[in-house]
Parts: structure tokens; sequence; C-alpha cells
């Protein structure tokens, strides 16, 4: 019998939590058929999109085209880091590491930005959640590449700078593409 949805969500939150704390298990927790793959995929889009609608659910005001902008750069970093993690699985000839990689990334993130967005909803932010969240992104990160894709310790390093390589192009080209207003930058640094 096929697990639902809710169930799939369920086991890949065990695999998660797993992951972060480098349970050699956490991997027996995800779905890597096409199913689950598919299941992954629905999590990461549904996230994105209640993140991408919480300011103005919360009341916040927000330009017009906001919510399609965020869209769009969500959609940017995640095609370059999916194209960098792919181009040196290719390179070290272990394709049959992306769909267990992009199930399990799609599930962390569902699950890291759900934390988030709880923790944003309740008013609780600020450096040092960002910091913990930035750690613990980075902690399942290498677990995913250790644990899900089974690579070796100089693998998983050239893995995470590819995916840190492809973001930093996508914020680039973000930077292109939305160029900020002369002192939005100050607007964003100073308390």
């Amino acid at each position: 019998m096929r697990p639902t949805l809710l169930e799939e969500m369920m086991a890949a939150g065990r695999g998660v939590f797993g992951l972060l704390i480098g349970d050699r298990k956490s991997a027996g927790y995800f779905d890597y058929s096409a199913r689950g793959l598919v299941g992954s995929f629905i999590a990461f889009v549904v996230i994105t999109a209640i993140n991408a609608c919480l300011p103005m659910v919360l009341g916040i005001e927000i330009q017009p085209g906001g919510i399609s902008r965020g869209l769009l750069m969500v959609v940017i970093l995640f095609v370059l880091q999916l194209g960098f993690a792919a181009i040196v699985l290719r390179q070290l000839r272990r394709m049959d590491g992306l769909v267990p990689y992009l199930v399990a990334d799609n599930w962390a993130t569902f699950f890291v930005t759900l934390v988030a967005v709880a923790l944003s909803a309740a008013g609780v932010g600020g450096q040092a959640v960002i910091v913990v969240l930035g750690l613990v992104v980075i902690v399942i990160e290498i677990n995913i590449s250790r644990l899900i894709v089974t690579l070796s310790p100089l693998q998983i390093a050239m893995f995470i700078v590819a995916q840190l390589v492809g973001i930093s192009i996508g914020l680039a080209m973000i930077g292109f593409i939305f160029p900020m207003e002369p002192g939005a930058l100050a607007q964003l640094t100073t308390p």
C-alpha cells in the first residue's frame, strides 16, 4: 500500500531530523521513487508559496509584484543550485545520487522553511535565528551528501562548493534583474 502524502511527510520529517543529528538510518525515511520525488516537489512548492504569502497574511505591506518577484528568485536559486549539483554528480559519475539528493533536499527545505515561517509568524527573529538556521542548513546539506548520496569527504566538499557557486551566481543574477534602490541596503542593515 502506498503511503499518503501526509504519511510521506511524517516519514520525511523523521528523515530530516535524522539528517540533522547525523543518524545513519535517515536515508530509509525518504521515498526515492518517482512518486516520492513528486511528493517532495509538492512540499517544496507549498512551502515556497506559504513563505511568499506570509508577509501579506501578517499585514506587512508588500511592493506591487513582490510575491511574484520572490517566487522568481526562489526558482532562479533552485535551478542554479540543482544545475551545479548535477554537474558535480556527473563529473563524479554519481548521477544515481541526483534523485535521492533532490528528495531529501526538497523535504529539508520544506521543514527548515516551515520552522522559519513559524518563528517569523510568532515574532521571533533577528540575526541569531538566521545564524542558527544557517548552521542547521549546512549540517543537513553535509549529511545529505554523506548519508543519502554517500559521497566521500572530498566529494562532499566539491558538492557543497558547487551548490554555493550556483547560489552565488543566482544571487548575482537576481541583483542584476532586481537592482536595489540607492539607500535600500542601508535600510536593511540599520536597526
